[in-house]
């Protein structure tokens, strides 16, 4: 049986990798002992016998950075943090960075660019990887520079400076350019390739080259003329300073990517909003026109961007770790998102025995150490947050004399942390502008490790504490202590002098990194992304309590964020982003060059499989939308572990309840007696978590609440909605079905939803197995209705053959049928393209077979191609499936859908409803 959980951060079980909200000081802190913060303070000193941020040998290191960027916060755990961490001693250069598309690496001679397009499966088949790989190098004509600093960066853009006193070098990348912009001085441009290139293109100052298969364009200023010597490219930069390299997706671009080459980007900024249960965020590129008067751009957006906008994009596309990257052609793009919920705990329900769960209570409550020990940072921090879950618990069973010793615990611990001075503090590194508890933990000092993972634990549990006493959580008060640890895990400010914006959270990524240092050949890496969510959660619960939206806006953006790239990046729930030798439907660790079926402590699966679900607390609501991918990962931990889980039981039982909630309450009821609880466990969380579940169903994320702390929970056709009111007036909550809930001052409410300004209510249960198509999205079974037509999106000139974008959704349910053996799925759908050219209408038919919300078999078609004439042409399942995933089985309070999308083509087209000539007839009876 593997040892207890613990973490070593110098060890890496990978073959492949080296391994202003509120009070706080609003400048750095003045040379005292101590820094009050209300009733707290902090310390600007380490205590005695520890250490900051050092290299692997222990030597203490400051920022890498030039003389311009000395007095900024420097964003350490991103993609390119070791251009300003010099983790490794005799390596004042970089480890390799993961920008996507491109690779980097910056040596004495300048930048290594590399663009990884196939995938090695290393570890024993436990990690695939696109490791950095050099084609060539930008730099200039005898560039020899002893060092390589950070001189400027932006949200997801960062500027390298090299300089040897007789020549500089800049480059300006970032996550998704298929563009380096350089300026140098003191030589001519000069590009060194892996192998001698092959011209493709040359027009002077353009020229096109192959390397390693990849096809590269370089652009020098105008009357500039590039020359080829073997592995040497070089151009004349005359009085001008400035060059481009771009990656190209094929020789065929060039003439577009020479349309923005000398448009350089100057920086990067992410803006977002929530409103009304959608979250809303633009990206955008700032630029210089360099020659000309172009100032926009192209970029390439991850799969978790373009599933969310609507935004037109290119027919280019580039291969990338996270899938297929898509490219925009702009400065700017637009993502749109339900929000993911986030209660303080989940609701009441009938499901749960109030004296068996005061039992479990009291075992907590009673026990000669609440904490378990615990002193440093993390496992303080999992404590703080295992007591935090059962606070509202208690409450809602009356049980207010345990929920107030519960809150003592939490602010007696707390408060010791947040007073400098004592056994346990923070202190306050002024050349890292970083805050950092002492006794430290897995490298969350000398490495700068994890701070949202240990610091999230303590706002949660800061949160749960102002959701029942304000006056503690005031900034006079300990609130104050709280922003702080805000401010150094997830600043919303980009001009506070001491801490950086955002710190760990990259926002183009659309995920979080722990790596301080970010020094390892795989680049950056993020193990429990549910630590990271669990810090945007308390950002919302926090910032609920204490009436500060901005900062509950900024959670529900981040958790929105991440728990789509939880969802795509490691948990696969598409299956369209690890590669097809990868033999895992789920990852531990993401790495910049890919991910690992692995952690950092132990190979047992049960960790590997759990990790990226604890804490599962009211913001873990959002894994419950990817049903399918949570049943393939239960399924591949059991086979991996052969057999149930045994250590971590209560971790994956709460996982496995998120997807099937009745198969979760029959191992808890056959397991529960003879288990140890996770140390961030409980029984009387997981009692009442899995029995809740087992009640109310799991949760629906296809209905949003306008409010983040709102959710509805699905049991066959019966929705429960929930919201929790920190207010102190009563509200109502209006849910995206058009159902609303009334809610108490302080209180959470649940109930069935009342009224209804649904548009398209659901239909009566049909009989029959020919639906006719309505507009609105509604599946019938009746008969006459009236002609009309719905508009299919324009592709957007891009390929999406096999893959729903911005497809017409019509679905029923409530459906009940007995599968007719042998039969098909059929389908008579009238489309018409009018006069535009090139379209291909693509339809896909799925099947829920009992209502629970997970998606059982799907059938894809190949698409139709429309004719430019004017007039319905009639599109059936006689082209043929394209694909197909599940077993057809029986329905039983089942759902049907139906989509129809552009899968090629750039223009809209239309599909006729309202007639028997546009129907789908399913294989039922």
């Amino acid at each position: 049986m593997p040892a207890p959980r613990t973490r070593p951060a110098t060890v890496l079980l990978l073959a492949s990798a080296l391994a202003v909200v509120g009070l706080g000081p609003a400048a750095a802190p003045a040379a005292a002992a101590t820094v009050p913060v209300g009733s707290g303070s902090y310390s600007d000193t380490r205590p005695p016998g520890t250490s900051g941020p050092t290299t692997n040998t222990g030597t203490p290191v400051t920022p890498k950075v030039t003389a311009a960027a000395k007095d900024r916060p420097v964003p350490t755990n991103d993609w390119w943090s070791s251009l300003a961490f010099q983790r490794y001693g005799d390596n004042p250069y970089s480890t390799p960075m993961y920008g996507h598309p491109l690779t980097y690496q910056a040596t004495a001679g300048g930048l290594d660019v590399g663009y990884p397009t196939t995938a090695a499966i290393v570890g024993d088949g436990r990690q695939y990887e696109y490791a950095h790989k050099r084609d060539l190098t930008i730099g200039l004509t005898g560039l020899n520079s002893p060092d390589t600093k950070a001189d400027d960066w932006s949200d997801w853009t960062v500027t390298p400076y090299w300089s040897d006193g007789a020549r500089t070098l800049r480059t300006t990348i970032g996550h998704g350019s298929p563009f380096v912009y350089a300026k140098g001085s003191g030589g001519n441009a000069q590009i060194t390739t892996a192998g001698a290139p092959t011209v493709f293109a040359d027009q002077g100052n353009v020229l096109g080259i192959t390397v390693a298969g990849h096809h590269y364009a370089l652009f020098a200023p105008t009357g500039s003329d590039w020359n080829v010597s073997g592995s040497t490219v070089t151009a004349g930069l005359g009085s001008k300073d400035y060059f481009s390299v771009a990656v190209l997706p094929s020789t065929g671009a060039l003439a577009t990517f020479k349309k923005y080459a000398y448009s350089f980007v100057t920086g990067s900024k992410v803006a977002w909003d929530y409103s009304g249960g959608t979250v809303k965020a633009t990206y955008t590129l700032t630029t210089e026109a360099k020659e000309g008067t172009e100032r926009g751009t192209l970029q390439a957006l991850y799969r978790h961007q373009w599933l969310h906008t609507t935004d037109p994009l290119t027919s280019y596309t580039y291969v990338s770790p996270r899938g297929t990257m898509k490219v925009r052609e702009s400065a700017s793009f637009t993502t749109s998102q339900k929000a993911s919920a986030a209660l303080p705990a989940l609701p009441e329900s009938n499901g749960v025995d109030t004296a068996r769960l005061r039992g479990y209570l009291n075992e907590v409550v009673n026990a000669a150490d609440p904490f378990s020990g615990a002193t440093d940072t993390y496992w303080t921090g999992k404590a703080l947050g295992r007591l935090a879950q059962l606070v509202p618990v208690a409450d809602q069973i009356g049980e207010t004399a345990v929920r107030d010793r519960l809150l003592g615990l939490m602010k007696g611990r707390l408060q010791d942390w947040f007073t400098a001075g004592g056994a346990n503090e923070f202190s306050y590194d002024k050349d890292w502008k970083t805050l950092t508890g002492y006794p430290a933990s897995y490298g969350s000092d000398a490495e700068l490790n994890d701070h949202h993972f240990h610091y999230g634990y303590y706002v949660y549990a800061a949160a749960i504490v102002a959701q029942y006493d304000q006056a503690w959580a005031a900034d006079s008060a300990w609130g104050g202590m709280v922003k702080t640890l805000v401010r150094d895990t997830a600043n919303p400010s980009r001009t506070d002098a001491t801490f950086p914006f955002l710190r760990g959270f990259d926002v183009y990524a659309g995920h979080s990194w722990a790596s301080g240092h970010q020094g390892f050949a795989a680049g950056n890496n993020q193990e429990s992304s549910s630590e990271s969510t669990n810090l945007s959660a308390a950002l919302i619960l926090w910032g609920s309590a204490t009436g500060d939206t901005s900062l509950r806006d900024l959670g529900t953006f981040l958790l929105t964020t991440e728990s789509e790239s939880i969802a795509q990046y490691w948990f696969d729930a598409d299956e369209q982003v690890f590669p097809s030798s990868f033999g895992h439907d789920t990852v531990g660790m993401v790495w910049g060059s890919g991910g690992a079926y692995a952690t950092w402590w132990t190979a047992n699966p049960e960790e590997i499989h759990g990790i990226n679900v604890l804490p599962v607390t009211g913001g873990s609501l959002h894994l419950g939308g990817e049903k399918a991918a949570i049943r393939r990962n239960i399924a591949e931990m059991e086979r991996e572990n052969g057999g149930p889980a045994v250590e971590w039981r209560d971790i994956l039982w709460e996982f496995q309840s998120f997807a099937d909630p009745a198969a979760a309450k029959a191992k808890w009821d056959a397991g529960h007696s003879g288990y140890t609880p996770e140390q961030g466990e409980s029984k009387a969380h997981t009692y009442h978590w899995i029995s809740t579940f087992d009640a109310l169903g799991a949760p629906d994320a296809t209905v949003t609440g306008d409010i983040p702390t709102s959710a509805v929970f699905t049991k066959g056709t019966t929705r429960t909605y929930a919201a929790h009111n920190h207010g102190a007036t009563a509200r109502t909550v209006t849910f995206s079905d058009g159902k609303t809930l009334s809610v108490p001052a302080r209180s959470t409410a649940t109930g069935t939803g009342s009224g209804s300004t649904d548009p398209d209510p659901d239909p009566e249960p049909p009989t029959g197995n020919t639906f006719q198509l309505r507009s609105g999205g509604a599946l019938t079974t009746a008969t006459g209705g009236t002609a009309g037509s719905d508009t299919i999106a324009s592709g957007g000139g891009a390929n999406h053959d096999g893959t729903p974008y911005q497809p017409l959704v019509y679905e029923v349910r409530d459906v009940d049928g007995t599968l007719t053996p042998g039969a098909q799925t059929a389908f008579r759908l009238q489309v018409d393209a009018g006069s535009t050219v090139g379209l291909g209408q693509q339809a896909r038919v799925s099947y829920d077979f009992t209502g629970d919300g997970s998606i059982d078999r799907t059938e894809t078609y190949h698409y139709f191609a429309t004719d430019p004439v004017t007039g319905w042409e009639e599109y059936t399942q006689a082209r043929g499936l394209k694909a197909s995933t599940g077993t057809p089985a029986d329905l039983k309070d089942g759902t049907v859908r139906l989509e129809v999308w552009s899968a090629i083509g750039n223009g809209t087209s239309r599909l006729q409803t309202g007639t028997d000539k546009s129907v789908l007839v399913i294989p039922y009876s």
